[in-house]
C-alpha cells in the first residue's frame, strides 16, 4: 500500500531556564565591591509554525522528540546567560494537534484564530488556503525562566549576599498530529465510481486510474480553476480532495473503513458520485450517507450533489432518470468523463456550492467545518469541564501560548 503519512506521535520539550550566579567583585581597587551574579538565560520555547510547501507528516515520522534548548548559567560581571534556541516544528496547512494522552484539542491550523476559545470564528475553505499566512507562529509550551543571580539578592543588611535561583524547569507533552486536508469539495462514492477519472479531467492532478476497486489507496487533491471572465482574468480555483472509495459497512472496518474521511470533514461541500452502470446505483447514495453519518453526523449536513458518472454507456440515460426519481429533494447531474457531457454543468454546480457554503459561514452555519469526531469533541468537552474546575487555562485566547497546568506564568 502506498505511504501516506497523515497522522504521528511527537514529544516535545521546552528548555530549562539557566542558573543564577553568585560571584563578586574582584577589581584591584575595589575592595568591597559587592555582589555581581548575572542571571540565567531563559530556555527556548516549543514552536509550531506553518508551511505551505509541505503536504503530509512524513517528517514527522522519522523525528519523534523535539527539545529546545536549555539557558546558559549567569556569569559574573552581572552578565546574564544567553537564552536558549527555540526548537520550530513544521506544519502543514489542516494539521491539528491534540494531546496524546487527554485528546484535548491544542490548536488547529485549518481554522481562523487555531480553534482557541475568544478566536476569530472558522472561515470557508477556500479563504482559508488562500489567506493563511505563510510561517504563521504558534508558541506551544514557554521555555524555563532563568534563575537570578546574587546581585538581586543585596540589601543595606547583607551586602555580600550568597544565594542565587536556579532556573525553571521546561514542560514536556507529548502530542498527535493529525493532518486534515483543506478542500473546498470533496468527492465521496463507492470504488471505481469514477472519482479520481474526474479529478484527472477537472485538473492537472494525475491519481493512478485503473479499472479494479481501490485503485485509489491515499487522498488526492487537484485545482479546479474556472473562469469567470472573457479573458479569464477574473478565475477562481476550487481545490476538489478525492479519497478513496467506501463500501458499505465502511464505518464497521470495511474495505478502507473510514480513516480517510476525516479528509473532507473540512471541505465546503460534498459531490456524491454514483456508478450509473452498476446494479445497486439506486441504493447508493443511501448507503454512502449512512456511512458518512455513522462517522459524524455532522458531515452529512454540508451542502452536497448527486452525479450520476459514465453517462456514455448504454442504458445510463435511464439509470439517470431513475436515481432523480429516486431522490426528488436532491440535485443531480449526469456526467460522462470520457465523453465530456455534463462537465460544464457540474462545475458551475460545484462554484455555486462553494458560494453558498461561504455564505452559509458568513451567517454562522459551521456544519461545512466539523473537524471533531464525537469522540473527540466528547474529549475536548471533557478536558473544558476539568479547566473550569480547576481554573487551569490551557489555550490562550488570543492563541499565543498553553501553559500547562500549575505552570508558573513567564
Amino acid at each position: 500500500m502506498e505511504k501516506f503519512a497523515d497522522e504521528a506521535f511527537i514529544e516535545v520539550s521546552s528548555g530549562k531556564g539557566g542558573n543564577g550566579c553568585v560571584a563578586f567583585r574582584r577589581e584591584k581597587f575595589v575592595p568591597r565591591g559587592g555582589p555581581s551574579g548575572g542571571d540565567g538565560g531563559r530556555g527556548g520555547d516549543v514552536v509550531f509554525v506553518v508551511r505551505r510547501n509541505l503536504r503530509t507528516l512524513s517528517h514527522l515520522r522519522h523525528k519523534h522528540s523535539f527539545t529546545a534548548e536549555n539557558g546558559r548559567d549567569g556569569e559574573g560581571r552581572e552578565r546574564s546567560g544567553k537564552d536558549g534556541e527555540d526548537v520550530v516544528i513544521p506544519l502543514p496547512p489542516g494539521t491539528v494537534i491534540r494531546d496524546a494522552d487527554t485528546g484535548r484539542l491544542v490548536r488547529d491550523f485549518g481554522l481562523a484564530g487555531g480553534g482557541n476559545p475568544g478566536a476569530a470564528g472558522p472561515v470557508p475553505p477556500a479563504a482559508v488556503t488562500a489567506g493563511l499566512p505563510e510561517g504563521e507562529r504558534f508558541v506551544f509550551l514557554k521555555g524555563g525562566r532563568g534563575g537570578w543571580g546574587n546581585v538581586h539578592f543585596k540589601s543595606p543588611v547583607n551586602r555580600s549576599p550568597r544565594r542565587a535561583l536556579p532556573g525553571k524547569p521546561g514542560e514536556f507533552r507529548r502530542l498527535r498530529a493529525e493532518l486534515r486536508i483543506m478542500a473546498d469539495i470533496g468527492l465521496v462514492g463507492f470504488p471505481n465510481a469514477g472519482k479520481s477519472s474526474l479529478l484527472d479531467k477537472f485538473t492537472n492532478a494525475r491519481p493512478k486510474i485503473a479499472p479494479y476497486p481501490f485503485t485509489t489507496k491515499i487522498p488526492n487533491l487537484g485545482v479546479l480553476t474556472l473562469d469567470a471572465g472573457r479573458n479569464g482574468w477574473d478565475s477562481r480555483d476550487i481545490v476538489i480532495a478525492d479519497i478513496p472509495g467506501l463500501i458499505e459497512g465502511a464505518c464497521e472496518g470495511a474495505g478502507l473503513g473510514i480513516r480517510f474521511l476525516k479528509h473532507v470533514s473540512r471541505a465546503a461541500a460534498l459531490v456524491f458520485l454514483v456508478d450509473l452502470s452498476e446494479a445497486n446505483f439506486s441504493d447508493a447514495f443511501t448507503i454512502l450517507y449512512r456511512e458518512l453519518e455513522n462517522f459524524s453526523p455532522e458531515l452529512v449536513k454540508k451542502r452536497r450533489i448527486i452525479c450520476g458518472s459514465k453517462l456514455d454507456l448504454e442504458g445510463a440515460g435511464a439509470a439517470l432518470e431513475r436515481l432523480r426519481a429516486g431522490h426528488p429533494d436532491e440535485t443531480v447531474l449526469g456526467i460522462s468523463v470520457f465523453s465530456g457531457a455534463g462537465l460544464k454543468e457540474l462545475a458551475g454546480e460545484i462554484s455555486v456550492l462553494v458560494d453558498q457554503a461561504a455564505q452559509d459561514a458568513a451567517n454562522g452555519d459551521t456544519a461545512w467545518n466539523m473537524w471533531d469526531t464525537p469522540e473527540e469533541g466528547a474529549a475536548d468537552e471533557d478536558a473544558a469541564n476539568r479547566d473550569a474546575a480547576d481554573g487551569t487555562a490551557v489555550n490562550a485566547p488570543d492563541g499565543t501560548a498553553v501553559n500547562a497546568p500549575g505552570g508558573e506564568k513567564p
